[in-house]
């Protein structure tokens, strides 16, 4: 079952709320890279890219492209005033120094714990892990935007992740295509629920431990 265009954008416009003022922030292949479209107008943010960009701004419109600039998906963005160009050295620099206040990255799998697994399914060919697992271990708070389930119907919530870790405990919060989830000690907390889903069906597709807050939100 793949992801609609306005399912996608619902999750990324859910995602912006959680990016304020002043920020460095990374961005994700994939989700993630919609989130410059749905900043409000007064936020000032430096999205940084690993292959050298701080200062992305809007996805350009069609026929505006720059063929030399893209994000580290190598799809066409702009940039903002006050951007920055470097090599990727300095970019991972940034990074591994603890510079990035959020990372905002897709997922195939997220545990209980906050373990991450996000860069590889056995059997499929990949260019490689690129900054994820620095990104995992060393921005300040780390953001997954995923399908609740995977394409068979299988909840991508688990108590431990099968695939291979990007990084372990690493987690923060969880967006879904169904709900807004905090990874706590006490487990995977439900803070707001994606109508028309509910919280029966919320936790029916998640394999593991899950508390329902106590300032619930139903989102429309």
């Amino acid at each position: 079952m793949g992801m609609g265009v306005d399912v996608r954008n619902r999750i990324a416009k859910r995602a912006a709320k959680e990016i304020k003022d002043g920020m460095i922030v990374n961005l994700g292949i994939g989700i993630p890279s919609l989130i410059p479209n749905h900043l409000p107008k007064d936020i000032q943010v430096m999205f940084h890219a690993e292959n050298g960009v701080l200062g992305v701004g809007k996805s350009p419109e069609k026929g505006a492209e720059d063929p030399t600039l893209c994000n580290a998906g190598g799809f066409p963005v702009t940039t903002v005033p006050g951007a920055s160009f470097f090599d990727s050295a300095t970019a991972f620099g940034m990074i591994r120094s603890g510079n990035v206040d959020l990372t905002v990255l897709g997922g195939l799998e997220v545990s209980e714990k906050g373990d991450l697994a996000n860069w590889i399914v056995p059997g499929k060919r990949v260019p490689g892990i690129g900054g994820a697992m620095e990104l995992a271990k060393k921005a300040k708070k780390v953001i997954v935007l995923m399908n609740h389930c995977n394409k068979y119907g299988e909840p991508k919530l688990l108590e431990s992740c099968a695939l291979p870790l990007t990084a372990k405990a690493c987690v923060s919060l969880i967006i879904t295509d169904m709900a807004v989830i905090e990874v706590t000690d006490q487990g995977f907390l439900l803070k707001e629920v994606m109508g028309p889903y509910t919280v029966e069906e919320i936790k029916e597709k998640t394999a593991a431990t899950m508390i329902v807050s106590e300032s619930l939100q139903i989102i429309d």
